[in-house]
């Protein structure tokens, strides 16, 4: 179960990775559309777990490939924005979000 500060954590790196992927998309994936879709916080809020969607869902290893070479910067540009809410920036940890691509061939499954 996730405390207060953990959610509220997780949502203001979500809101902030959102916004550095929105500036900055076309040096990690151009041509491709990347959203946060969840951000979890260990409980010592030193470590997050970052899950991506990514369309059009062609070549999605290269994307997250691509990303976690960058996170370094990531990471920088992050604690940039969020240095006077938070006194450690976690440590980024970059995951495919298939939740969409799973729900696509179900709708496909059902339809045949």
């Amino acid at each position: 179960m996730e405390s207060t500060r953990q959610k509220k954590v997780s949502r203001l790196i979500q809101k902030e990775l959102a916004d550095i992927f929105l500036r900055k998309n076309n040096e990690f994936a151009p041509g491709k559309l990347i959203s946060i879709t969840i951000v979890r916080v260990s409980p010592d809020l030193s470590f997050a777990k970052v899950f991506l969607s990514i369309f059009p869902s062609a070549n999605q290893d290269e994307v997250v490939n691509s990303i976690k070479d960058h996170t370094a910067k990531i990471r920088y540009e992050l604690g940039q924005k969020v240095r006077t809410q938070l006194r450690i920036v976690p440590e980024i940890a970059f995951f495919i979000d298939d939740s969409l691509d799973y729900i696509d061939n179900i709708d496909k499954l059902l339809k045949s």
